[in-house]
């Protein structure tokens, strides 16, 4: 006979090493969050700083575009990122730092930080550090200057429900150094101490607009996560989301607040106006949302600040309630 005791140390044994899982969701996909399909963007840049041809991808259906037009969301896909064809002067600039790649056999989003050159024989030379970013929204083409960059993004779509969690799969890849790079293109490169951080956000937001055009906000609902380590692959994490004021309770940052100021985000107003989005306060626990702002980044820092080769793969982004 097997001794009581014995198995009864087996079981507790067996308990005590099962991880605990998380709560399982109902989840509800976000309209191409599986990233299988992307749009291929074929810009050849202008001759003066080279003339190279540059491939730049978008979030949705299959298919190819050659030429350099300004590009907006095709096939309904709701996600913009920080490729962009841009238009300075006449002088044309494609950057890519958004692309599919294959983890375990499945296409995924990669979103990585790297030195863009841009170089013009004997005239010009200069690094510029640019970082993957993929949002929800959309990014108005051709940009055709660098002040102001959040003005050039409509960060966030309509959405009136209250989901528990953002859930997705993701991986980092994180440099082992503790300095980032600041590289704007002009007076060269300067190391910063600090330790870079790739991130993820949800962010339930309740918009009005007054008479003028002016857009405010309550922040509803609050999820975001910072990354300062490499992470494997990891499928289903859920990112809780916080409903009301969530200043005093457990884990909260500063970098969790609200945004406003140099912070804030932008949409178009009524009257067809870029304006930024003022949150003005918390609300209500139980308020109903109008808007949800998602996004993933390989960089949490300050424009044109970042770790070379820094780099966040996400996949199967969806709503969990």
């Amino acid at each position: 006979m097997v001794n009581k005791n014995i198995l009864s140390i087996v079981i507790l044994g067996a308990a005590l090493l099962t991880a605990p899982c998380a709560e399982a969701l109902r989840l509800e996909p976000i309209k191409f969050g599986d990233f299988s399909n992307w749009v291929t963007r074929n810009i050849t840049e202008s001759k003066v700083i080279g003339g190279k041809n540059k491939t730049v991808y978008a979030v949705g259906p299959s298919k190819t575009i050659n030429g350099n037009t300004p590009y907006s969301n095709q096939g309904g896909s709701p996600w913009s990122s920080s490729n962009v064809y841009a238009k300075v002067s006449g002088v044309v600039k494609a950057s890519n730092t958004v692309s599919p790649a294959v983890i375990n056999g499945n296409k995924v989003a990669k979103l990585e930080t790297k030195i863009e050159e841009v170089k013009v024989l004997g005239l010009l030379n200069m690094d510029v550090m640019v970082t993957g970013t993929l949002f929800l929204g959309k990014l108005n083409e051709p940009i055709t200057s660098t002040k102001a960059p959040f003005s050039k993004m409509e960060m966030g779509i309509p959405y009136t429900k209250r989901p528990a969690a953002l859930v997705f799969d993701y991986k980092v890849d994180m440099p082992a150094t503790n300095t980032r790079v600041k590289a704007t293109g002009f007076g060269g490169k300067k190391t910063l101490q600090g330790r870079d951080q790739a991130e993820v956000y949800v962010l339930l937001q309740k918009r009005w607009e007054d008479e003028k055009g002016n857009i405010y906000a309550h922040r509803v609902g609050t999820g975001r996560e910072r990354y300062s380590k490499s992470i494997p692959w990891t499928k289903g994490h859920q990112l809780k989301i916080q409903y009301g004021d969530i200043t005093k309770t457990a884990g909260y940052k500063p970098w969790m607040g609200l945004l406003d100021g140099n912070k804030a985000y932008y949409a178009r107003n009524s009257k067809g106006k870029m304006v930024p989005v003022h949150e003005v306060g918390w609300a209500a626990p139980g308020e109903t949302p109008t808007h949800v702002l998602v996004m993933a980044s390989s960089t949490c820092g300050e424009p044109f600040v970042g770790t070379e080769g820094l780099t966040l793969y996400i996949d199967n982004i969806a709503f969990g309630f």
